[in-house]
Parts: C-alpha cells; structure tokens; sequence
C-alpha cells in the first residue's frame, strides 16, 4: 500500500504549510497593546474621484498619516520573523498583514491592489527605517512586489 502512504504523507505535508502560513500571520507582538473594539483604533480612508495631480491616482484611497503609522507598527514587529522564516513565509505574511490593515481601515483591500506601490509609499514616508528593513529581510526591491494578492 505504498499509494495510501503517499497520501497521508502529502496531507500531512500540506497540513504542515497551511499552519506555518497561519502562524506567520499571526505572530507575537513585542509590547501586548489591546487591539479589541473597545475604541476607536481604525483610521478613516475614503476613496476620492480625483486626487491632486502626481499625488493620487483617481479612484486611489486617501490614507490618513494614522493608517500609514498603524501599518509602520504593525510591520515593525514582524521584522525579526521575516529575517528568520525567510523571504517566502515572509512575503505570505507581509500579504496577510496588508490585507488586515487595509480592512481595518475603510475595507480598501482592492484599492490596495489596484495600486499597490501605495505601499511603500505610505511606509517610506511614516517609517523609512522600517520600509528599509522589510525589503532587506523579504528579499524584495519594494514592498509592492511582495504583494502577491
């Protein structure tokens, strides 16, 4: 019954891949701060038709400097994982990390998408160091290229 071992063995490996990206995604903060809804800790984005010229494409979300600090505070301390599970974990949890943020503030995943240089531009300007820091531990020339969905 070698083809019955095989499955198990495959199941098993699968199963094994879906909890490392699970476990990446959720990681340890280093200083525990409540994150409930008791407050209001989400910042307000809100899509605009035009933006000023070589600011915003239209359509673009409008990022608040509240949204750009939470995403810096929320990638700082997953760096020194990054650095330690590799590029590949990395990039799936940088994904995943993206796509909370952009839900907490304003549901703007697909604006996100869309554009996704918008990234690196909200980080090198609210957290340059960090920015550097993410691309240097992900192995990537920008964030946006991490970004996979």
């Amino acid at each position: 019954m070698p083809h019955s071992r095989w499955i198990s063995r495959s199941t098993l490996l699968l199963a094994g891949v879906f909890a490392a990206a699970a476990l990446t995604a959720c990681g340890t903060e280093s200083n525990p701060a409540p994150t409930g809804s008791s407050g209001s800790t989400t910042a307000s984005a809100t899509t605009t038709p035009s933006g000023t010229p070589g600011t915003n494409k239209p359509g673009t979300p409008e990022i608040s400097d509240a949204a750009a600090a939470q995403l810096c505070d929320m990638i700082r301390p997953e760096l020194s994982n990054w650095r330690v599970q590799g590029p590949t974990l990395g990039k799936i949890g940088l994904n995943a990390m993206v796509h909370e943020w952009a839900l907490r503030n304003g549901g703007i995943n697909g604006a996100v998408l869309a554009d996704k240089p918008v990234i690196d531009r909200l980080t090198t300007k609210s957290c340059p160091d960090v920015h550097k820091q993410a691309i240097e531990a992900l192995g990537v020339p920008d964030l946006a290229a991490g970004l996979a969905f």
